[in-house]
């Protein structure tokens, strides 16, 4: 890992300062707008536009590294980031954000492919697999230090906001500096979504669930906590405790999905989360309780999104998984879109209660489906390694990561 650090580091450096960036924007966003008098429905616009704009920056943002190159996509993408940031301040209106927040999905799209591709790039065959966990680690760090730093200034003025412009600006210098060439892009492969669903029911509508989830734990929780009543610290405490429970129990799902049937694992961690869910809902805990069910929510989220994953590429040859993937992605995102808008009108119509119901119904429609599919067929040879996976990463990161999970081999190139 010190040999991966060695040579890596100033690609790290710059992707968890994306992270940081990123991060600020969407908890204080949420923030702000109760502050601004801002609607929850609308709010829950602003909040599914970034998705929108992630999922459509996944498919075009190839295409244009291909064109152009990827330091002239870096950089513009980048510059775009950076100005955004800073414009949210300027006229904080909900169709303004919104616009913005599409624009700025799009950008971090971009930066992520083109950052995961020098990464991939950089590291040996001996290498990758520690490089792409160390990546993974980072971006979740990145998450939550940016949560720490929404205490540092009031939430109504500009600092907040130049904060994140800063970082991300900053983040460009040790990628763009970084002695490592521009690597050779190639197109993602594509699988049409009928083969994909014939290969894994449970992988597609597991993913678009998760999306739903993911999209509703990350673009809506500041909003919930505004509507709570909870302090900035406490806002950003919740949400930091929801990443800090997915990177701490990525790794011991991760050995028991290895040992066991995935599915089933799947439908226990999705209950466990329902559970806490609607446990919530009915206590109303305070601070400790809620920062508790945050980080039991995170544990269940990410790891359930890596094992859908997994699963998936357990029935697929190595030359399939790429193409695999990057429509599990494309769903996911689909359903990381509708995440928020319903998340925001059960939010209007049931108060900070639908925040919950929404998280809990969705666990529950997969826990029940996770349940059924065991049923269906028998649990396939699990030639695909569990590999820790965030959710905000590209399905450039995911191919590789899942390469070389899936080879016992550490000679064997990633696939």
């Amino acid at each position: 890992m010190l040999i991966v650090l060695r040579t890596t580091w100033p690609l790290l450096l710059g992707i968890l300062l994306l992270m940081v960036g990123n991060g600020m924007q969407g908890t204080l966003l949420g923030i702000r707008g109760s502050i601004e008098g801002i609607s929850t429905t609308h709010m829950s616009i602003v909040m599914a536009s970034y998705f929108g704009g992630f999922l459509l920056g996944s498919r075009m943002v190839p295409d244009m590294i291909q064109r152009v190159g990827h330091v002239r996509v870096f950089a513009a993408l980048a510059s775009m980031i950076s100005s955004v940031l800073i414009l949210y301040a300027v006229y904080p209106h909900w169709i303004f954000w919104a616009v913005m927040r599409l624009g700025i999905g799009f950008c971090f799209s971009g930066v992520y492919i083109t950052a995961e591709s020098w990464l991939n790039a950089s590291a040996s065959n001996e290498t990758r697999g520690q490089a792409l966990s160390a990546y993974m680690i980072v971006q979740m760090l990145g998450i939550i230090a940016a949560q720490m730093l929404l205490n540092l200034s009031d939430p109504a003025g500009y600092v907040l906001f130049v904060i994140p412009s800063v970082l991300v600006s900053l983040s460009f210098l040790p990628i763009l500096l970084s002695r490592q060439p521009a690597p050779q892009f190639a197109t993602l492969q594509r699988m049409s979504f009928a083969t994909l669903f014939r290969v894994s029911p449970l992988g597609c509508i597991g993913m678009f669930l998760m999306g739903g989830v993911f999209s509703a734990i990350f673009g809506m929780a500041s909003v919930w906590g505004s509507l709570r009543g909870l302090t900035v610290s406490e806002i950003s405490a919740f949400v930091a405790a929801i990443y800090i429970g997915g990177l701490v129990l990525q790794y011991p799902v991760g050995w028991f999905s290895d040992h066991s049937d995935r599915r089933m694992i799947v439908m226990v961690l999705s209950l466990i989360g329902l559970i806490v869910s609607f446990a919530t809902l009915y206590l109303q805990p305070g601070i400790w309780g809620l920062l508790v069910t945050a980080a039991i929510i995170g544990g269940v989220a990410n790891p359930v999104y890596s094992l859908l994953l997994a699963y998936t590429n357990d029935f697929l040859d190595s030359s399939d998984m790429a193409a695999a993937s990057a429509g599990l992605l494309f769903i996911n995102g689909i359903g990381a879109m509708t995440g928020p808008l319903i998340t925001g009108w059960l939010m209007s119509a049931l108060g900070p209660e639908g925040f919950w119901v929404y998280i809990g119904v969705l666990l529950i429609i997969l826990t029940v489906y996770a349940g059924w599919r065991t049923t269906r067929r028998p649990a396939p040879a699990q030639d695909q390694s569990f590999a820790v996976i965030a959710p905000s990463a590209t399905p450039l990161a995911v191919e590789a990561a899942l390469g070389n999970a899936g080879s016992d081999d550490p000679q064997k190139p990633a696939a």
